[in-house]
């Protein structure tokens, strides 16, 4: 008889009552704290709706994944992603714990040396930087990573004018197997243009090629498309050294690993199919190790990791407006919070909890948010009790991009609140007012006036 191979058993967590013959059930007990704070008194005192941050996940989120890299690898840097959110007082947790900032804009930049990071800590990415961006950042000294060739043209002008060498890295797009392909930010690994963007850095003398850079995708479910890519950055790095003999400080991973949030459309909730920072960082880390550096030139492994260390972080409060039957009979529920708020209900099928008792009966509803609008949307179809008007809900996972990508938009947009480690609450952003809203307008003086 044929001996059988073996393969070593996988535990793999699932969540009870996911999905069964009967359907789904969302929820079996209502959520009414956070962080030891009822949903109600966060309502009373700040109103509905409300963000609400938890400092203690954060922070537990990032020792998590900085222990899964550092583990692994002897130079690992957390860089904070400030259009993930830029809520200072988030940012400052993230730089407490020993994160730099990675910035896309000369508003980002002037944010993050606001809060205090200095220039040298600072990682300019993005292909919209001005003139005056640019030589502030020289000036700075921090790090700046080329997006295209007329952005390189005017850093070697201002490296001329200026009499300073900026630190410099590129970013590179390459085919990692997952598309579409990233490709419009950077300079291609496969056609050639890396290494005309590296040449001419190289031989104009006039800046220093410090790293390289990709970024290759957003809530990315496939940790061996980072190894690839990891790949593909180590084996540039170590030609640069033979044909110059110029070491590359660090390899710049980007973002992009996906949150513990559902994707429309998916079979498995995003707890039971994201991957771990375990699993990131040995593919990344596997590859840089594998590559041939002299172990004393081991690049420096840079993480600009934004959704995945504050999604869970995050929750949005709110408050049931009305009930209302649909033509083809289902039930709809509609909150006092849209998608002016919570753009990533596009994305997500966020999980949203009752905050006060309920039967055990459910039935599929629509949540719609209070907008005239017809693409106002949360859930398009999720299994809840029945809420009635005044009950108060909790949307889970939300840290990420909302409080960057919000807008003004009919309503006003609600305050934000943190719960420190020992569960008290601190208001991080006032809810707007109109005048805060109308204090950029101007009104010409012969519209001032008029008669109805």
């Amino acid at each position: 008889m044929k001996k059988l191979q073996y393969e070593r058993p996988v535990i793999q967590r699932l969540n009870v009552g996911v999905m069964n013959k009967f359907g789904n059930k969302t929820e079996y007990s209502p959520v009414k704290h956070i962080e030891g704070n009822t949903v109600k008194s966060l309502i009373e005192k700040f109103g509905s709706p409300l963000f609400v941050i938890s400092e203690r996940i954060i922070r537990e989120t990032f020792k998590d994944a900085n222990r899964a890299f550092k583990t692994r690898y002897p130079r690992v840097q957390f860089a904070w992603s400030y259009k993930t959110n830029y809520l200072n007082a988030i940012c400052n947790v993230f730089h407490q714990e020993g994160s730099w900032a990675e910035v896309v804009s000369g508003f980002e930049y002037h944010k993050a040396l606001k809060n205090g990071v200095p220039g040298t800590k600072i990682i300019f990415n993005g292909p919209d930087k001005s003139e005056a961006d640019l030589k502030l950042a020289i000036e700075k000294n921090s790090l700046i990573h080329i997006d295209h060739l007329d952005e390189l043209y005017l850093i070697k002008e201002l490296a001329v004018e200026m009499k300073k060498r900026p630190r410099v890295a590129i970013r590179i797009n390459m085919d990692t197997g997952v598309y579409p392909m990233w490709d419009r930010f950077g300079f291609n690994y496969e056609n050639g243009q890396a290494w005309d963007a590296i040449n001419k850095i190289m031989l104009n003398d006039k800046m220093d090629l410090v790293g390289l850079h990709s970024h290759i995708g957003t809530f990315m479910l496939a940790p061996s498309a980072y190894g690839v890519a990891a790949k593909k950055l180590s084996d540039l790095a170590l030609e640069i050294k033979k044909k110059y003999k110029k070491n590359i400080q660090y390899i710049d991973m980007g973002g992009g690993f996906a949150s513990k949030n559902t994707l429309k459309g998916s079979y498995l909730q995003g707890i039971d199919s994201t991957p771990s920072f375990d699993q990131f960082a040995e593919a990344i880390t596997t590859s840089i190790l594998n590559a041939g550096f002299v172990e004393n030139e081991l690049p420096l492994l840079i993480l600009e990791t934004g959704r995945a260390l504050i999604d869970e972080a995050g929750y949005l409060l709110g408050t049931v407006i009305s009930n209302k039957r649909l033509s083809d009979g289902r039930r709809a529920t509609i909150m006092d919070f849209g998608v002016n708020i919570l753009f990533t209900s596009f994305w997500y099928d966020h999980k949203i909890s009752p905050a006060q008792e309920f039967s055990r009966y459910t039935e599929d509803a629509v949540i719609y948010g209070p907008l005239c609008m017809n693409i106002d949307v949360i859930r398009e179809n999720v299994t809840l009790p029945p809420m009635k008007r005044d009950d108060h809900v909790i949307v889970h996972t939300v840290g990420a991009y909302n409080m960057t990508q919000w807008m003004q938009f009919i309503a006003l947009r609600p305050a934000v609140v943190m719960i420190d480690t020992q569960e008290k609450v601190h208001l991080i952003r006032s809810r707007e007012t109109l005048a805060s809203i109308e204090g950029n307008e101007i009104i010409p003086r012969y519209l001032e006036k008029f008669k109805l």
